[in-house]
């Protein structure tokens, strides 16, 4: 893991850094993430392009090999109130390695917060594309889901 910032971005090489700047992220935040989880298609493949729309509390990724879109966590359940935007890198890039994590509520391991960290896969930029408040329950059900 080498998170390095080059101007006012941070870039990495793993999901390890990925994961650090969430956690990061979520501290700053005053809901710290405490469980993770890196998204895979079934056909194997880690990239993806993502559309999110933070209001509804929705996140779609699609596989960049199969063309499989995932409603990613509870999705299904607010789509109908979304309208999902894509996302791009600052490279113009939009396919991107996505880690999940969530904060919980104390004393239990419901979810409190999402976030959605990315990693561009030409420039190596990091960052947390999306967040919202979530209360989605079982938090290892939810990651289950991204």
């Amino acid at each position: 893991m080498a998170l390095t910032k080059k101007g006012e971005f941070w870039y990495g090489t793993t999901s390890g850094d990925i994961q650090a700047e969430l956690r990061s992220y979520s501290i700053a935040n005053r809901h710290e993430a405490v469980r993770f989880a890196t998204s895979k298609c079934d056909c194997g493949c880690r990239h993806f392009a993502l559309q999110t729309d933070e209001e509804a509390g929705v996140a779609i990724r699609t596989c960049t090999d199969c063309g499989q879109e995932h409603l990613m966590g509870d999705s299904a359940e607010h789509l109908e109130e979304a309208m999902p935007e894509t996302h791009e890198c600052v490279c113009e890039n939009e396919v991107f390695e996505l880690v999940s994590g969530v904060s919980v509520h104390e004393g239990t391991h419901d979810v409190r917060w999402c976030y959605i960290a990315c990693r561009c896969v030409e420039c190596s930029l990091v960052g947390v594309f999306a967040d919202w408040k979530c209360e989605a329950g079982d938090a290892a059900a939810f990651l289950a889901k991204v």
